[in-house]
């Protein structure tokens, strides 16, 4: 997209790779629409106390302080399956990915700050006078990948490569941030005998898979452990997920990062998120009325200002900062609308920001209500607006894609990369 170390348009292996990814995460994110929909619908209808029910069933061992309800299974539990593949991939494009080169890591870092700093500044400004709100400030700070894959699969749309690049760059870091902000602020309370003991199962899960060591029934029981010893630490136990998942190797002879990915993502995106999606987003609303009366709370328009306005702005901005004091430029098939569409599809935020809106008001309260109905509005809309801008540029889109995979000698090179090998 943009030239001179920006944005590239990478090699034909990465970009087989991103596809790959593409194909996984837009299934994945169509089921966390499945199930975001029908927690939403349970929730609003005559049966909705039993959704209420099923979600609070509490079950686990009481003597491990494991006896914790569905939902929160769900947000510790199965969710640390997904911060693990997350851990995964951050590490293969620090070590082997876009991010390993610093000139190139340079702007999707800097746009994934500015698109953190941004909406957290709106949803402090909105509840300046709101105290026991601001909490909630690193809500909107979180893209939802999978969901705007999920949009772009809708849509239809063939995001040019550099631009399909640049949105899972921005996310990887983004993902990297927000796990940083639960760590740092979302603690309550800190118990480092568990912390320190955790690093005992997670240091033998790393020398067992550095040691090409792969059985279940030896990894397993090693994570299991380091997720209660973390659990138990008062750290989130999603962050056991992604300490477990920096420890798998990504080069060398007993390299397993694309291997464990491989065989992770389906279980993270086809289980995990979506049973996740389905406690986290199933808020009842109380008709137009009770909707319409959340709609007017600090906490709900400080999220939805945050993802709307905050993130397209926060990445926007600071991509064009870049190019405009570093020199650097568009490609010619591009534009700055171009940008602009991936930075208001940056504004979808779902699982990451009804997690950190669970840990930022007690479940019940009114604020964490109003995160859910916000977190839900500010991401349909953030779509709805990224989708305008996208699709009137599909004709354009087309036409890069035609020229990205354009394979006249049949030899399953794509004759722009190949005429750049030659």
């Amino acid at each position: 997209m943009i030239r001179r170390r920006l944005l590239s348009r990478g090699s034909w292996p990465e970009t087989k790779r991103l596809s790959e990814i593409l194909r996984s995460e837009t299934v994945g994110g169509m089921l966390l629409l499945v199930a975001a929909g029908a927690a939403l619908i349970w929730a609003n209808s005559p049966w909705a106390n039993d959704y209420r029910r099923l979600s609070d069933f509490a079950l686990g061992p009481e003597r491990l302080h494991l006896h914790l309800t569905i939902s929160a299974w769900a947000a510790d539990g199965l969710l640390a399956i997904f911060f693990f593949v997350v851990g995964v991939e951050l590490k293969r494009e620090f070590v082997a990915g876009d991010l390993r080169d610093p000139a190139r890591a340079a702007l999707p870092i800097a746009a994934a700050v500015g698109g953190m700093v941004a909406p957290a500044a709106i949803f402090v400004a909105v509840n300046a006078g709101h105290r026991e709100n601001l909490g909630g400030w690193a809500v909107p700070i979180a893209t939802d990948i999978a969901f705007a894959l999920a949009v772009l699969a809708v849509l239809s749309t063939h995001l040019p490569t550099a631009l399909r690049t640049f949105l899972l760059t921005l996310a990887v870091v983004d993902d990297l941030l927000a796990i940083t902000v639960i760590a740092a602020f979302y603690t309550d309370h800190l118990a480092p005998g568990p912390l320190l003991a955790a690093l005992v199962p997670i240091g033998l899960f790393g020398l067992a898979v550095q040691k090409g060591w792969r059985h279940p029934l030896l990894l397993i029981p090693l994570a299991v452990t380091a997720w209660a010893l973390v659990h138990a630490s008062g750290v989130h136990a999603t962050v056991a997920g992604v300490l477990l998942g920096f420890t798998v190797p990504v080069l060398g002879r007993h390299a397993a990062a694309e291997s464990v990915e491989h065989r992770m993502r389906p279980l993270s995106a086809g289980v995990a998120v979506p049973v996740f999606a389905f406690f986290a987003a199933g808020v009842t609303v109380g008709g137009f009325s009770g909707l319409g009366d959340s709609l007017l709370h600090p906490v709900t328009i400080g999220v939805i200002a945050g993802l709307v306005l905050g993130k397209p702005i926060g990445v926007f901005c600071t991509t064009w900062l870049l190019a405009r004091f570093t020199g650097a430029s568009l490609d010619d098939e591009l534009a700055w609308r171009d940008v602009l569409g991936v930075a208001l599809l940056a504004g979808i935020g779902f699982t990451v920001s009804l997690l950190i809106g669970e840990l930022a008001f007690a479940d019940g309260s009114v604020a964490y209500t109003d995160v859910k109905i916000a977190v839900l509005c500010g991401s349909v809309l953030a779509g709805a607006l990224a989708a305008v801008v996208l699709v009137s540029r599909n004709a354009a889109y087309r036409r890069i894609h035609a020229l990205e995979t354009a394979d006249a000698d049949h030899d399953g090179v794509p004759d722009i990369y190949q005429a750049r090998r030659d």
